[in-house]
């Protein structure tokens, strides 16, 4: 139930590896010759994987779908667009094979757990995509001519056809690399610095084509199985599936360092507050890890080029172990070796944190939760205690980017703020329906109420702010959540008898659907709020409406509940005070200006390969962010900018959505302290 990191986040590390790009300074040959890359092998390990998954979700998925021929054309299809998501990279004549092999039995290989077509069109994917960057590579024998009215397509992913010949896919990659050319360009680079970047960046990608797991291959193709059923099964390879256990716990052993990749460098990120990596002062964020050790003496082994997860990897290990880091510095210098010892790290940058604001003369709490993560209700518990304590006088719950995460957490949180009642409802595949209870009669926090919500609150969120909402407990802020009504349930590979056999990963798949209180599915249609906030994405362009294979959305009996008073007036009159002061409110002003401007731009379909166009709309685009931040500055008594480029790299603009949140919370109080009449 974690969107943003299940639905696509097993995908996000290899398909990285597939188009992170660099290279060498000799633009005409690539470092590595095709000849040197040896891609993996299927394995008994993968095979075993394939068919427990297909077994598992022929057998237990909500959805009772028949893999017959039909279907596993559709998976291949999906397993394709993985590969070759853009259609730039495969010709028609490769598909076309391909499919014709697909289409030779391809439900039985699931079956039989043969993966062997899978690994053909992975082997061929990588063919062509070494053939097309050695072209980009030949290309930077010459600046391109950018005074022309080329233009290159932003989204060639609904396509169903693939270029017919070499040449037709030369012109697109031809466009790529002006593309890349002018985005240089922009920054203000020359074309001999451009050059050396470019041929670093294209020669990465070749690189890290010689990178590839089985694991990789595998679980992209299962994966493709998994989500042609609907969008939320997934299978993860064991280690992703470790990965996922950690940040549902919120702990991991290691030295607390978030890191992020760059080009082929590994780059500090942030530090966890009181892990060692923070404790010990010798690190800070922008530093790059160039090498590891592990104990007192180990070897220092060379990292620069590796996969960000491989890296990650060898610095996690067993609490009390020590790891040794070859470290350069952000600030410049030599570089330094320093030794940490692990600790268990708890990923605080996670948890539910509070703050607290006056406003108006108000005390008013913000609870801000990331997600639904194994121990939130206890840390919500402690959160309200403090509250309390601080004399909150209403209360704001943050759900915003909130994707989900345990069912379990969803029901205890609604139930310290009811007394007691159902919560949700969930229907399996039977027609079975079971009502979730508030576990306990206690109602931790009493007082007014608001949840914020956005398109990006999903799963365990929606369950929340529906309950909430349904029972009249609070006002719900923001704007449409994103729709997903349905119930995942998470099971490792490996049998109890597995005595020996390695680990297979889980497999994470659809096993009932959610339903409100009220009988009305959060599925496609969401929560809706009862103060809407302007939208900073496209509704329509996100969440599950807009996959092509949701679950429908319906409904079930209502369950048996207290509806508390009604806060139609009160919501009426709030919104009021909301829509009157938004509309003088420098900043939502900007906001709407700045939102007509992106339509425009996320309705283009190409985007100009002319230099001076380029700038003309880039310089525009800074003049108007330009301005946007001097009215902010000068309404907040700083300096202004002379150019967008003084702007620090670490600035954060002010949240003005939870600041007006904030502020509808505060007349919230005061229309309680003195009613207005109707």
């Amino acid at each position: 139930m974690k969107i943003k990191k299940l639905q696509y986040g097993f995908l996000a590390v290899l398909l990285a590896s597939l188009t992170l790009m660099s290279q060498s300074v000799q633009a005409v040959k690539a470092n590595l010759k095709y000849e040197e890359i040896k891609l993996p092998q299927l394995g008994e390990t993968q095979s075993t994987a394939a068919k427990r998954v297909t077994a598992r979700l022929t057998q237990s998925h909500y959805s009772k779908f028949a893999l017959d021929q039909a279907f596993s054309e559709k998976v291949f299809t999906r397993y394709l667009n993985f590969l070759d998501y853009n259609h730039n990279t495969f010709l028609q004549s490769d598909v076309d094979q391909l499919r014709a092999e697909a289409a030779n039995g391809l439900q039985q290989s699931l079956y039989s757990g043969d993966l062997a077509l899978a690994y053909k069109a992975y082997e061929l994917m990588t063919k062509r995509r070494y053939e097309r960057y050695a072209y980009l590579l030949s290309l930077l024998d010459k600046e391109p001519d950018l005074t022309n009215d080329d233009q290159i397509e932003i989204d060639r992913s609904k396509m169903t056809t693939w270029p017919t010949d070499t040449a037709e896919l030369d012109k697109l990659w031809q466009q790529r690399f002006k593309n890349d050319v002018i985005t240089e360009r922009l920054k203000g680079t020359k074309w001999a610095e451009i050059k050396k970047k470019l041929t670093k960046r294209y020669n990465l990608a070749i690189l890290r084509l010689n990178q590839t797991r089985a694991d990789d291959i595998s679980q992209l193709f299962l994966n493709a199985f998994a989500r042609e059923i609907d969008p939320h099964t997934s299978y993860l390879s064991p280690r992703n599936a470790k990965s996922f256990t950690e940040d549902m716990n919120l702990s991991l052993e290691g030295i607390g360092a978030t890191l992020q990749s760059e080009d082929d460098e590994t780059i500090i990120k942030s530090l966890v507050p009181g892990a060692p990596a923070e404790r010990s002062k010798k690190l800070a964020k922008g530093d790059k890890i160039v090498g590891i050790g592990q104990g007192a003496k180990g070897e220092i082994e060379d990292v620069v080029g590796w996969r960000l997860d491989d890296v990650v990897d060898k610095i996690k290990g067993k609490k009390g172990t020590t790891v040794r880091l070859e470290i350069e510095p952000a600030k410049g210098g030599k570089t330094k070796i320093i030794s940490l010892v692990r600790d268990q790290v708890r990923i605080e940058d996670n948890a539910a944190k509070l703050e607290m604001n006056q406003v108006e003369g108000q005390n008013i709490g913000v609870i801000k939760i990331p997600s639904f993560y194994i121990g939130l209700t206890d840390d919500v518990r402690k959160l309200l205690a403090d509250a309390e304590q601080k004399k909150v006088q209403a209360l704001v719950i943050d759900l915003r980017d909130n994707g989900g995460g345990a069912l379990t957490e969803a029901v205890s949180l609604s139930g310290l703020f009811i007394s007691d009642g159902p919560v949700v409802q969930v229907r399996d595949a039977y027609n079975r329906i079971r009502i979730h209870q508030d576990p306990d009669s206690t109602q931790v926090y009493q007082g007014p109420l608001l949840v914020m919500i956005n398109r990006y609150s999903a799963s365990a969120s929606e369950i929340f702010a529906a309950a909430m909402q349904d029972y009249q407990r609070a006002i719900i802020l923001g704007q449409q959540t994103f729709g997903k009504g349905t119930v995942q349930q998470s099971r490792p590979l490996n049998f109890v008898y597995d005595m020996d056999q390695s680990p297979l990963g889980f497999i994470q798949y659809t096993i009932q659907k959610f339903y409100r209180i009220n009988g009305g599915s959060t599925q496609i249609k969401g929560v809706d709020p009862d103060i809407t906030f302007p939208a900073i994405i496209d509704a329509e362009k996100s969440g599950e409406s807009s996959e092509d294979n949701a679950l429908p959305w319906d409904k079930v009996p209502a369950a048996s509940y207290s509806v508390m008073p009604s806060k139609k007036f009160e919501i009426d009159y709030l919104a009021g005070l909301h829509q009157e002061r938004i509309a003088k409110e420098r900043e939502f002003i900007a906001l709407e200006r700045n939102l007509l401007i992106q339509k425009e731009w996320s309705n283009r379909k190409f985007l100009s390969l002319n230099l001076k166009q380029r700038q003309q709309e880039n310089s525009e685009d800074e003049a108007r962010r330009l301005k946007d931040l001097n009215e902010r500055f000068k309404a907040e008594g700083k300096k202004p900018l002379k150019d967008i480029d003084d702007l620090p790299k670490d600035y954060e603009a002010p949240d003005f959505y939870i600041r007006e949140a904030e502020k509808i919370a505060a007349d919230y109080v005061k229309y309680l302290a003195e009613p207005v009449k109707s």
